[in-house]
C-alpha cells in the first residue's frame, strides 16, 4: 500500500485509533472527529512529510493532504479498520448525497462481471432449448439453468452486501436482509384463502396471508428485485450506526446486528415492500388508462420508461394487467408496447463498444450485448448504460420510439413467452397468424435498436466520459509524465475567471491551507452571483459528492481547483446544484455549478472561493490579475512553463 506508513503515522499522531470517532475526507483534507483533541500531536503532524498542515474547525480535526487525499484516506481506513464503522458520515462528503444514478452504479459495480457471465449463460441456455440442442428436461439443462438464474433470483442477497457497504453498514447484515426477502418458505404462503383483504375494491387491494405481531403483512415476490433491498440496506445502515452510539462497547458485536435485523426486516416487509407493490399497481392502472386514451402515447410512455420501471420494480404493476387481458381477451397490448426497449438497450451498448477507447468498458460491453439479445438486460443497464447516463437516456428514447410504433400498429402479445428475440413469436395471433401487429413488432425492434446505436455512437460519449467508473470520487489528476509533457509543450496558458465577483488575494482567505499557498497558487474571489463557470476547456478530474468543489485538468495540462466557500462540505450538498459529472468533458465558459449565496451566508458560511493551480510547481511563473473585479471569461491567472 503506497500510503500505508503515512496512514499509520497520521493515526498514531491523532491520538491512536481509539481516539477517532469518525474520519471522512473532502477534496483536500482528512476530517477527523476525535474524542479528545488534546491527545493529537499537532506539531508533529504539521511537520510530517505528506501533510500540508493541520487545522481545527467546526469540531473537526483537519489534516490537510492535497490532491491525493482519497488515496491517503483509503489507507487510513484500511490501516485503522474504520471501514466497518461508517467511514463516511454526514460530516463531510457523505456519499449517500450523491445522485441516485451514482449510488446505483457503485452498488452494482462489484457484481458486474458475474452479472454479465450469468446473463450470457441464461441467454445461451434459452437459445439452445429453442434450437432443440438442449432438452429442458435433462440434467444438463437444469444445472445450467440454475447457474444462469442463480444471481438473478438471489439478487437481493448480492445487493444487500454491496448496498449496505455503500451506506456504511455491516456487510453481513445486508446479506441477511437480502436472504430474508427471498426465503423460499415465504413464497409458499400466498396460496389458499387469505386471512383478510386490505383496501378491497380499490387499486390497492391486497390479500393478506400472514401477520407480524398482529399487523397484516402484504407479501410479494422479491426475487430479482432491486429497489426494496437497496432501501432496506439504507435504513439498516442508518439504524445500525444509531445503535452503535447507544449500545455499550462490550456487547456491540452481537447486539447491534441483533437489533438492526430485528427492526429492519419487519419494517421492510411491512412498509418498504407494500409501498413498492402499490407504486407498481398505480403504474399498471395508469398505463391501461393511457392505452385506452391513445395507443401511441401509451407506447411512448411504456417503451420509454420500461427500463426505469424495471430498476424500481414498478414493472410488476403491469403484469397483473397483462395477465388479466390475456385471460379475458386472449391478447394484451400493454406489455406489448415495451418490446423495443431491450433492443434499444443493446443498440446503445453496441454504440458504446464501438466508440469507447476504455478497454475495460469494451470487455464489459460484449457479454452485456450478448445477454441483452436474449432479453437479459441487467448487465447492460447496470454495467454500461446507466453509469454512463447518456447512453441510458438514449436507450429510453429508442424504447419510446419503438413503443410508439407498437402502439400505432396495435401490436399485442397473445401469450406469455420468452424475452429478447424469443419474444417475437408472442406477437403471432393463434387465430389470424401473422398480422400487421406482428410486423409492427419487427419494425419496432429494428428502429429501437438503430436509434439506440446511432445516437449513442454519435452523442452518447463525451471526451473523457466513457468509463462507467467516471462517477467515482477520485482526486484530481496526478502529475503523470504525459501531463507534465503537455505543460512543457505550451509556453503559457490563460485561466479565466469562473465567477462574476471581487478578486481577493489568496493570503486573505480565512483558511490556512489555502492562504499559505500550500495547496496551490492563485487568487480568491468573493462571488456576486451563485454561478461557477469552467475557467478552461478540459476534463473534470475531481467532483466531490457534496458539489462544493471541482477540479479541472485543462487541455494544456494545468490542474485547477475551485473550492466554493470555506467548510461548505459540512452542508452535504445543500444549496448546491451541479451540471456536470466526474470525468466529463467541459468547455471554457460552461456552467458547472450553481449555489445559493444567501443560503450559505444565512447559515454562517464564508463564500470567498479560492481558485488555484494545484500543479503550480511545474510552471516557471504564475501571475494573477490586477483587476479588482472580474466577470466570467476575464483573465484571472496566467501560467508560463519553465
Amino acid at each position: 500500500m503506497k500510503y500505508e506508513q503515512l496512514a499509520k503515522d497520521i493515526i498514531d499522531n491523532v491520538g491512536g485509533r481509539d481516539n477517532v470517532n469518525s474520519v471522512v475526507h473532502c477534496i483536500t483534507r482528512l476530517r477527523f472527529r476525535l474524542k479528545d483533541e488534546s491527545k493529537a500531536n499537532t506539531d508533529v503532524l504539521k511537520n510530517m512529510e505528506g501533510v500540508v498542515t493541520v487545522m481545527k474547525s467546526g469540531g473537526q480535526y483537519q489534516v490537510v493532504i492535497g490532491n491525493h487525499v482519497p488515496d491517503v484516506y483509503k489507507a487510513v481506513v484500511d490501516v485503522g479498520g474504520f471501514q466497518s464503522q461508517s467511514p463516511v458520515d454526514a460530516d463531510g462528503g457523505d456519499k449517500q448525497k450523491s445522485s441516485f444514478i451514482d449510488i446505483i452504479s457503485s452498488i452494482f459495480t462489484p457484481v458486474l462481471g458475474v452479472l454479465a457471465a450469468t446473463g450470457m449463460i441464461k441467454g445461451f441456455v434459452a437459445l439452445f432449448v429453442a434450437l432443440k440442442w438442449l432438452d429442458n428436461t435433462s440434467g444438463t439443462y437444469h444445472i445450467l439453468n440454475a447457474l444462469g438464474d442463480s444471481l438473478f433470483y438471489f439478487f437481493p442477497i448480492f445487493l444487500g452486501y454491496t448496498a449496505i457497504k455503500k451506506f456504511g453498514g455491516n456487510h453481513f447484515v445486508g446479506m441477511a436482509l437480502g436472504a430474508t426477502l427471498v426465503y423460499p418458505t415465504l413464497t409458499t404462503l400466498t396460496t389458499g384463502d387469505p386471512i383478510t383483504t386490505l383496501f378491497s375494491g380499490s387499486v390497492f387491494q391486497s390479500p393478506v396471508y400472514i401477520t407480524f405481531l398482529g399487523i397484516p403483512v402484504i407479501l410479494m415476490s422479491y426475487a430479482s428485485s432491486v429497489i426494496p433491498i437497496i432501501l432496506a440496506a439504507y435504513f439498516a445502515a442508518k439504524l445500525e450506526n444509531w445503535l452503535k452510539k447507544i449500545i455499550p462497547d462490550v456487547v456491540k458485536a452481537f447486539l447491534v446486528p441483533f437489533f438492526t435485523l430485528l427492526i429492519a426486516v419487519p419494517i421492510t416487509f411491512l412498509v418498504i415492500g407494500p409501498i413498492a407493490t402499490w407504486a407498481g399497481v398505480l403504474v399498471g392502472q395508469a398505463t391501461l388508462w393511457l392505452y385506452n386514451l391513445s395507443p401511441i402515447i401509451a407506447g411512448l410512455f411504456v417503451g420509454g420508461l420500461w427500463q426505469v420501471f424495471v430498476i424500481f420494480g414498478l414493472h410488476w404493476g403491469l403484469v397483473p394487467v397483462a395477465i388479466n387481458n390475456l385471460t379475458v381477451h386472449g391478447a394484451d397490448p400493454v406489455l406489448g408496447t415495451m418490446f423495443a426497449a431491450s433492443f434499444a438497450q443493446i443498440g446503445a451498448v453496441l454504440g458504446v463498444w464501438l466508440k469507447t477507447k476504455q478497454q475495460k468498458l469494451k470487455s464489459l460491453s460484449i457479454p452485456a450485448f450478448i445477454s441483452g439479445i436474449f432479453g437479459v438486460t441487467e448487465p447492460a443497464i447496470y454495467g454500461i448504460t446507466l453509469p454512463l447516463k447518456r447512453p441510458f437516456i438514449i436507450s429510453c428514447i429508442g424504447g419510446a420510439v419503438g413503443g410508439a410504433i407498437l402502439g400505432f400498429a396495435n401490436s399485442q402479445i397473445y401469450m406469455v413467452g420468452g424475452l429478447g428475440i424469443f419474444g417475437i413469436p408472442t406477437y403471432i395471433s393463434p387465430t389470424e397468424g401473422i398480422t400487421f401487429g406482428f410486423w409492427g413488432a419487427i419494425i419496432s425492434i429494428i428502429v429501437g435498436f438503430l436509434v439506440g446505436f446511432i445516437l449513442t455512437y454519435l452523442f452518447g460519449l463525451g471526451k473523457g466520459n466513457d468509463s462507467p467508473e467516471s462517477g467515482k470520487d477520485t482526486a484530481a489528476v496526478t502529475n503523470t509524465p504525459a501531463n507534465t509533457q503537455a505543460v512543457r509543450n505550451n509556453s503559457s496558458e490563460i485561466i479565466s475567471s469562473p465567477f462574476n465577483g471581487e478578486v481577493v488575494p489568496l493570503s486573505q482567505i480565512k483558511d490556512e491551507a489555502f492562504a499559505s499557498g500550500a495547496l496551490g497558487r492563485g487568487v480568491g474571489i468573493e462571488p456576486f452571483e451563485g454561478k461557477l463557470y469552467s475557467p478552461v476547456s478540459g476534463t473534470v478530474s475531481a467532483l466531490f459528492p457534496t458539489n462544493h468543489a471541482i477540479g479541472i485538468t485543462s487541455d494544456q495540462g494545468a490542474e485547477i481547483l475551485v473550492h466554493v466557500g470555506m467548510d461548505t462540505v459540512e452542508l452535504n450538498g445543500k444549496y448546491f446544484t451541479v451540471h456536470t459529472s466526474q470525468g466529463a468533458r467541459v468547455e471554457k465558459g460552461q456552467l458547472l455549478i450553481e449555489f445559493d449565496i444567501a443560503g450559505l451566508k444565512g447559515e454562517g458560511y464564508i463564500v470567498t472561493t479560492p481558485v488555484i493551480v494545484t500543479n503550480h510547481e511545474q510552471y516557471g511563473q504564475v501571475d494573477t490579475t490586477d483587476e479588482k473585479q472580474v466577470k466570467p471569461g476575464d483573465r484571472l491567472i496566467e501560467i508560463k512553463a519553465k
